[in-house]
Protein backbone atom coordinates (compact mmCIF):
# COMPACT_ATOMS: atom_id res chain seq x y z
CA UNK A 1 0.00 0.00 0.00
CA UNK A 2 1.06 3.57 -0.61
CA UNK A 3 -0.54 6.95 0.02
CA UNK A 4 -0.56 9.98 -2.23
CA UNK A 5 -1.71 13.47 -1.31
CA UNK A 6 -2.08 16.23 -3.89
CA UNK A 7 -2.82 18.96 -1.39
CA UNK A 8 -1.85 22.08 -3.32
CA UNK A 9 -4.61 24.02 -5.07
CA UNK A 10 -3.35 25.05 -8.50
CA UNK A 11 -4.39 28.31 -10.15
CA UNK A 12 -3.21 27.91 -13.75
CA UNK A 13 -3.15 30.00 -16.90
CA UNK A 14 -3.46 33.56 -18.08
CA UNK A 15 -4.81 35.81 -15.36
CA UNK A 16 -3.99 33.31 -12.58
CA UNK A 17 -2.56 36.17 -10.50
CA UNK A 18 -6.13 37.38 -9.97
CA UNK A 19 -6.29 34.70 -7.27
CA UNK A 20 -4.46 37.18 -5.04
CA UNK A 21 -7.45 39.52 -5.09
CA UNK A 22 -9.45 36.98 -3.05
CA UNK A 23 -7.23 37.39 0.01
CA UNK A 24 -8.46 40.14 2.34
CA UNK A 25 -7.53 41.36 5.84
CA UNK A 26 -4.46 39.14 5.92
CA UNK A 27 -1.09 39.82 7.55
CA UNK A 28 1.25 38.70 4.78
CA UNK A 29 4.98 37.96 4.85
CA UNK A 30 6.15 38.23 1.23
CA UNK A 31 9.40 36.38 0.50
CA UNK A 32 10.77 37.27 -2.92
CA UNK A 33 13.87 37.30 -5.09
CA UNK A 34 15.58 40.73 -4.85
CA UNK A 35 15.71 41.31 -8.61
CA UNK A 36 11.90 41.13 -8.71
CA UNK A 37 11.83 44.12 -6.37
CA UNK A 38 14.44 46.03 -8.37
CA UNK A 39 12.70 45.38 -11.68
CA UNK A 40 9.31 46.45 -10.39
CA UNK A 41 7.81 43.03 -11.18
CA UNK A 42 7.14 42.31 -7.51
CA UNK A 43 5.15 45.54 -7.10
CA UNK A 44 3.11 44.63 -10.19
CA UNK A 45 2.35 41.20 -8.70
CA UNK A 46 1.46 42.54 -5.28
CA UNK A 47 -0.84 45.14 -6.87
CA UNK A 48 -3.30 42.25 -7.26
CA UNK A 49 -3.69 42.10 -3.47
CA UNK A 50 -6.60 43.90 -1.81
CA UNK A 51 -5.74 47.11 0.07
CA UNK A 52 -7.09 45.61 3.31
CA UNK A 53 -4.02 43.37 3.65
CA UNK A 54 -0.97 44.28 5.74
CA UNK A 55 2.28 43.35 4.02
CA UNK A 56 5.88 42.80 5.16
CA UNK A 57 8.34 42.25 2.28
CA UNK A 58 11.57 40.27 2.69
CA UNK A 59 13.88 40.14 -0.34
CA UNK A 60 17.29 39.23 1.11
CA UNK A 61 17.28 35.96 -0.82
CA UNK A 62 20.45 34.45 -2.28
CA UNK A 63 20.97 31.22 -4.28
CA UNK A 64 21.17 28.12 -2.10
CA UNK A 65 19.64 30.04 0.85
CA UNK A 66 21.66 29.65 4.05
CA UNK A 67 20.23 29.11 7.52
CA UNK A 68 20.91 32.78 8.35
CA UNK A 69 18.51 33.86 5.59
CA UNK A 70 15.75 31.73 7.07
CA UNK A 71 16.27 33.26 10.50
CA UNK A 72 16.37 36.80 9.08
CA UNK A 73 13.15 36.22 7.17
CA UNK A 74 11.30 35.09 10.28
CA UNK A 75 12.65 38.04 12.25
CA UNK A 76 11.59 40.51 9.53
CA UNK A 77 7.96 39.83 10.43
CA UNK A 78 8.56 41.30 13.87
CA UNK A 79 5.53 40.96 16.13
CA UNK A 80 3.11 40.95 13.22
CA UNK A 81 0.62 38.03 13.48
CA UNK A 82 1.42 36.52 10.10
CA UNK A 83 -1.57 34.75 8.53
CA UNK A 84 -0.03 34.13 5.10
CA UNK A 85 3.45 33.47 3.76
CA UNK A 86 3.55 34.42 0.08
CA UNK A 87 6.66 33.35 -1.82
CA UNK A 88 7.44 34.86 -5.21
CA UNK A 89 10.44 33.79 -7.28
CA UNK A 90 12.56 30.81 -8.20
CA UNK A 91 13.44 27.76 -6.17
CA UNK A 92 15.64 29.64 -3.71
CA UNK A 93 12.87 32.07 -2.71
CA UNK A 94 10.25 29.34 -2.43
CA UNK A 95 12.59 27.00 -0.53
CA UNK A 96 13.52 29.79 1.88
CA UNK A 97 9.88 30.71 2.49
CA UNK A 98 8.97 27.09 3.16
CA UNK A 99 11.78 26.80 5.71
CA UNK A 100 10.71 30.09 7.35
CA UNK A 101 7.14 28.82 7.52
CA UNK A 102 8.25 25.53 9.08
CA UNK A 103 10.62 26.90 11.70
CA UNK A 104 8.36 29.81 12.65
CA UNK A 105 5.54 27.37 13.34
CA UNK A 106 7.89 25.31 15.49
CA UNK A 107 8.54 28.49 17.49
CA UNK A 108 4.81 29.12 17.96
CA UNK A 109 4.44 31.78 15.24
CA UNK A 110 2.59 31.63 11.88
CA UNK A 111 0.41 28.93 13.45
CA UNK A 112 -2.60 29.14 11.13
CA UNK A 113 -0.82 30.78 8.22
CA UNK A 114 -1.56 29.92 4.61
CA UNK A 115 1.45 29.09 2.42
CA UNK A 116 1.12 30.41 -1.14
CA UNK A 117 3.77 30.05 -3.86
CA UNK A 118 4.14 31.96 -7.13
CA UNK A 119 7.01 30.52 -9.21
CA UNK A 120 8.77 32.88 -11.60
CA UNK A 121 10.94 30.15 -13.14
CA UNK A 122 9.91 26.87 -14.75
CA UNK A 123 12.20 24.42 -13.02
CA UNK A 124 12.16 23.47 -9.37
CA UNK A 125 8.55 22.40 -8.93
CA UNK A 126 8.97 23.64 -5.36
CA UNK A 127 5.45 25.05 -5.43
CA UNK A 128 4.03 21.51 -5.20
CA UNK A 129 6.63 19.66 -3.12
CA UNK A 130 7.31 19.06 0.55
CA UNK A 131 11.05 19.57 -0.03
CA UNK A 132 13.19 22.56 0.91
CA UNK A 133 16.99 22.65 0.57
CA UNK A 134 18.89 24.92 2.96
CA UNK A 135 22.65 25.49 3.03
CA UNK A 136 25.08 25.61 5.93
CA UNK A 137 27.50 28.12 4.40
CA UNK A 138 30.23 27.47 6.99
CA UNK A 139 30.29 23.73 6.38
CA UNK A 140 29.53 24.01 2.65
CA UNK A 141 26.72 21.48 3.06
CA UNK A 142 23.15 21.39 1.78
CA UNK A 143 20.43 20.05 4.08
CA UNK A 144 17.11 18.89 2.63
CA UNK A 145 14.06 19.60 4.79
CA UNK A 146 11.38 17.04 3.90
CA UNK A 147 7.96 17.23 5.51
CA UNK A 148 4.37 17.51 4.34
CA UNK A 149 4.05 20.51 6.65
CA UNK A 150 5.79 22.70 4.05
CA UNK A 151 3.69 21.64 1.05
CA UNK A 152 2.16 24.92 -0.21
CA UNK A 153 -1.59 25.32 0.16
CA UNK A 154 -1.89 27.27 -3.10
CA UNK A 155 0.34 27.60 -6.16
CA UNK A 156 -0.31 30.32 -8.73
CA UNK A 157 1.05 29.37 -12.15
CA UNK A 158 1.00 32.37 -14.49
CA UNK A 159 3.35 31.89 -17.45
CA UNK A 160 3.41 35.65 -18.09
CA UNK A 161 5.86 35.83 -15.18
CA UNK A 162 8.51 33.81 -17.05
CA UNK A 163 8.36 35.53 -20.45
CA UNK A 164 11.39 37.69 -19.63
CA UNK A 165 13.47 34.86 -18.13
CA UNK A 166 17.01 34.92 -19.64
CA UNK A 167 17.85 32.08 -22.02
CA UNK A 168 20.58 30.58 -19.80
CA UNK A 169 18.20 30.37 -16.83
CA UNK A 170 15.50 28.96 -19.12
CA UNK A 171 17.94 26.19 -20.09
CA UNK A 172 19.14 25.50 -16.55
CA UNK A 173 15.68 25.34 -15.01
CA UNK A 174 14.30 23.34 -17.93
CA UNK A 175 16.97 20.67 -17.53
CA UNK A 176 16.14 20.57 -13.83
CA UNK A 177 12.57 19.69 -14.82
CA UNK A 178 13.86 16.87 -17.01
CA UNK A 179 16.04 15.52 -14.20
CA UNK A 180 13.09 15.55 -11.78
CA UNK A 181 10.91 13.65 -14.22
CA UNK A 182 13.48 11.02 -15.23
CA UNK A 183 14.60 10.37 -11.66
CA UNK A 184 10.99 10.06 -10.48
CA UNK A 185 10.30 7.62 -13.31
CA UNK A 186 13.12 5.22 -12.35
CA UNK A 187 12.78 5.72 -8.57
CA UNK A 188 12.19 2.68 -6.40
CA UNK A 189 9.04 4.47 -5.16
CA UNK A 190 7.62 5.10 -8.64
CA UNK A 191 3.90 4.37 -9.07
CA UNK A 192 1.41 4.47 -11.91
CA UNK A 193 0.46 7.97 -10.75
CA UNK A 194 4.00 9.38 -10.64
CA UNK A 195 4.78 7.65 -13.95
CA UNK A 196 1.92 9.43 -15.69
CA UNK A 197 3.07 12.81 -14.39
CA UNK A 198 6.72 12.15 -15.25
CA UNK A 199 5.97 10.88 -18.75
CA UNK A 200 3.98 14.01 -19.63
CA UNK A 201 6.66 16.28 -18.18
CA UNK A 202 9.41 14.53 -20.21
CA UNK A 203 7.49 14.89 -23.46
CA UNK A 204 6.78 18.56 -22.79
CA UNK A 205 10.44 19.32 -22.03
CA UNK A 206 11.78 17.77 -25.23
CA UNK A 207 9.14 19.50 -27.33
CA UNK A 208 8.95 22.94 -25.76
CA UNK A 209 12.21 23.69 -23.93
CA UNK A 210 14.19 24.36 -27.14
CA UNK A 211 11.42 26.71 -28.26
CA UNK A 212 11.36 28.61 -24.97
CA UNK A 213 15.15 28.85 -25.05
CA UNK A 214 15.20 30.16 -28.61
CA UNK A 215 12.35 32.65 -28.14
CA UNK A 216 11.45 33.69 -24.61
CA UNK A 217 8.30 35.38 -25.88
CA UNK A 218 6.91 32.10 -27.25
CA UNK A 219 3.88 32.10 -24.96
CA UNK A 220 2.81 28.54 -25.76
CA UNK A 221 6.29 27.16 -25.02
CA UNK A 222 6.46 29.12 -21.77
CA UNK A 223 3.05 27.86 -20.65
CA UNK A 224 3.96 24.25 -21.47
CA UNK A 225 7.28 24.46 -19.60
CA UNK A 226 5.55 26.04 -16.60
CA UNK A 227 3.15 23.08 -16.58
CA UNK A 228 6.00 20.60 -17.08
CA UNK A 229 7.80 21.97 -14.04
CA UNK A 230 4.76 21.48 -11.82
CA UNK A 231 3.99 18.03 -13.25
CA UNK A 232 7.57 16.89 -12.58
CA UNK A 233 7.38 18.37 -9.09
CA UNK A 234 4.23 16.40 -8.36
CA UNK A 235 5.92 13.26 -9.71
CA UNK A 236 9.01 13.45 -7.56
CA UNK A 237 7.08 14.63 -4.52
CA UNK A 238 5.53 11.17 -4.37
CA UNK A 239 8.31 9.06 -5.94
CA UNK A 240 11.36 11.02 -4.73
CA UNK A 241 14.61 11.31 -6.70
CA UNK A 242 18.01 9.61 -6.99
CA UNK A 243 21.76 10.06 -7.07
CA UNK A 244 21.64 12.65 -9.83
CA UNK A 245 20.25 15.04 -7.23
CA UNK A 246 22.36 13.60 -4.41
CA UNK A 247 25.53 14.41 -6.34
CA UNK A 248 24.15 17.78 -7.45
CA UNK A 249 23.34 18.77 -3.86
CA UNK A 250 26.83 17.83 -2.66
CA UNK A 251 28.77 19.19 -5.64
CA UNK A 252 26.69 22.35 -5.84
CA UNK A 253 27.62 23.27 -2.29
CA UNK A 254 31.31 23.06 -3.22
CA UNK A 255 31.48 24.32 -6.81
CA UNK A 256 28.47 26.69 -6.90
CA UNK A 257 27.32 25.54 -10.32
CA UNK A 258 23.65 26.45 -10.94
CA UNK A 259 21.55 23.50 -9.77
CA UNK A 260 19.81 22.72 -13.06
CA UNK A 261 23.04 23.04 -15.02
CA UNK A 262 24.79 20.67 -12.62
CA UNK A 263 21.95 18.17 -12.91
CA UNK A 264 22.28 18.37 -16.69
CA UNK A 265 26.03 17.71 -16.59
CA UNK A 266 25.54 14.65 -14.39
CA UNK A 267 22.46 13.23 -16.13
CA UNK A 268 23.84 10.95 -18.84
CA UNK A 269 26.55 9.62 -16.53
CA UNK A 270 23.99 8.75 -13.85
CA UNK A 271 21.76 7.01 -16.41
CA UNK A 272 24.73 4.99 -17.63
CA UNK A 273 25.66 4.04 -14.06
CA UNK A 274 22.12 3.14 -12.96
CA UNK A 275 21.51 0.93 -15.99
CA UNK A 276 25.07 -0.48 -15.95
CA UNK A 277 25.27 0.25 -19.66
CA UNK A 278 28.39 1.62 -21.32
CA UNK A 279 27.85 4.32 -23.92
CA UNK A 280 30.55 2.73 -26.09
CA UNK A 281 30.40 -0.58 -27.90
CA UNK A 282 33.55 -1.91 -26.28
CA UNK A 283 33.44 -4.88 -23.93
CA UNK A 284 30.72 -7.24 -22.74
CA UNK A 285 28.02 -5.76 -20.56
CA UNK A 286 25.57 -7.12 -18.04
CA UNK A 287 22.97 -4.38 -17.84
CA UNK A 288 20.44 -4.13 -15.06
CA UNK A 289 17.51 -5.16 -17.24
CA UNK A 290 14.82 -3.75 -14.95
CA UNK A 291 16.42 -0.33 -14.64
CA UNK A 292 17.58 -0.20 -18.25
CA UNK A 293 14.04 -1.18 -19.22
CA UNK A 294 12.69 1.92 -17.51
CA UNK A 295 15.08 4.12 -19.46
CA UNK A 296 14.13 2.16 -22.59
CA UNK A 297 10.49 3.11 -21.97
CA UNK A 298 11.46 6.79 -21.84
CA UNK A 299 13.36 6.45 -25.11
CA UNK A 300 10.29 4.90 -26.74
CA UNK A 301 8.18 7.74 -25.36
CA UNK A 302 10.46 10.12 -27.26
CA UNK A 303 9.99 8.21 -30.51
CA UNK A 304 13.21 6.18 -30.48
CA UNK A 305 13.18 2.58 -31.71
CA UNK A 306 14.69 1.35 -28.40
CA UNK A 307 14.46 -2.26 -29.53
CA UNK A 308 16.46 -3.47 -26.51
CA UNK A 309 17.21 -2.08 -23.04
CA UNK A 310 20.83 -1.34 -23.98
CA UNK A 311 19.82 0.43 -27.18
CA UNK A 312 17.13 2.31 -25.29
CA UNK A 313 19.67 3.65 -22.79
CA UNK A 314 22.02 4.72 -25.57
CA UNK A 315 19.26 6.39 -27.59
CA UNK A 316 17.99 8.21 -24.50
CA UNK A 317 21.44 9.55 -23.65
CA UNK A 318 21.91 10.55 -27.30
CA UNK A 319 18.60 12.44 -27.17
CA UNK A 320 19.66 14.22 -23.98
CA UNK A 321 23.00 15.19 -25.51
CA UNK A 322 21.20 16.55 -28.58
CA UNK A 323 18.93 18.60 -26.33
CA UNK A 324 21.90 19.91 -24.35
CA UNK A 325 23.58 21.05 -27.56
CA UNK A 326 20.42 22.89 -28.61
CA UNK A 327 20.55 24.71 -25.28
CA UNK A 328 24.29 25.46 -25.48
CA UNK A 329 24.83 23.59 -22.22
CA UNK A 330 28.28 22.52 -20.94
CA UNK A 331 28.68 18.76 -21.07
CA UNK A 332 31.21 18.44 -18.23
CA UNK A 333 32.27 20.15 -15.03
CA UNK A 334 35.50 21.09 -16.75
CA UNK A 335 33.55 22.72 -19.60
CA UNK A 336 31.66 24.76 -17.02
CA UNK A 337 34.90 26.00 -15.50
CA UNK A 338 35.49 23.85 -12.42
CA UNK A 339 39.25 23.82 -11.92
CA UNK A 340 41.03 20.44 -11.81
CA UNK A 341 42.68 21.20 -8.45
CA UNK A 342 39.34 22.21 -6.88
CA UNK A 343 37.75 19.05 -8.25
CA UNK A 344 40.55 16.87 -6.88
CA UNK A 345 40.27 18.58 -3.50
CA UNK A 346 36.54 18.01 -3.04
CA UNK A 347 35.58 14.96 -5.10
CA UNK A 348 35.89 12.36 -2.34
CA UNK A 349 33.99 14.49 0.16
CA UNK A 350 31.27 15.09 -2.44
CA UNK A 351 30.82 11.38 -3.15
CA UNK A 352 30.58 10.60 0.56
CA UNK A 353 28.06 13.39 1.15
CA UNK A 354 26.01 12.21 -1.83
CA UNK A 355 25.87 8.69 -0.38
CA UNK A 356 24.28 10.15 2.79
CA UNK A 357 21.81 12.34 0.87
CA UNK A 358 18.14 11.44 1.30
CA UNK A 359 17.61 11.17 -2.45
CA UNK A 360 20.03 8.23 -2.64
CA UNK A 361 17.58 6.02 -0.75
CA UNK A 362 15.22 5.79 -3.74
CA UNK A 363 17.87 5.51 -6.46
CA UNK A 364 17.23 2.40 -8.60
CA UNK A 365 20.78 1.12 -8.05
CA UNK A 366 22.27 0.95 -4.55
CA UNK A 367 25.59 2.78 -4.80
CA UNK A 368 28.82 2.86 -2.86
CA UNK A 369 30.81 6.02 -2.27
CA UNK A 370 33.44 4.70 -4.68
CA UNK A 371 30.85 4.21 -7.42
CA UNK A 372 29.49 7.72 -6.91
CA UNK A 373 33.04 9.01 -7.13
CA UNK A 374 33.33 7.23 -10.46
CA UNK A 375 30.16 8.92 -11.77
CA UNK A 376 31.49 12.28 -10.63
CA UNK A 377 34.86 11.70 -12.29
CA UNK A 378 33.14 10.73 -15.55
CA UNK A 379 31.20 14.00 -15.38
CA UNK A 380 34.40 16.01 -14.92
Amino acid sequence: MYKICYKTELCVGKGALQQLSHYKNEHILVVADPFLKKSGQLDAILANLDASNEIVVFTDIVPDPPIETVVAGIQSAGDSPISMVLSVGGGSAIDASKAMYYFAKKQGAFQDALLVAIPTTSGTGSEVTDFSVITDAEKGTKYPLVTSEILPDVAILDADLVLSLPSNITADTGMDVLTHAIEAYVSTKATDFSDALAEKAIKLVFEYLPRAYKDGQDVEAREKMHAASTLAGMAFNTASLGVNHSLAHAAGAKFHVPHGRLNSILMTHVIQYNANVSLSNRGRQAPDKAVAGRYQAIAKLLGCSASSPILGVRQLTDAIRKLQRKLDMPLSLRDYGVAPDAFAQHKTEISQAALRDGCTVTNPRVPTAEELLGVLENAF
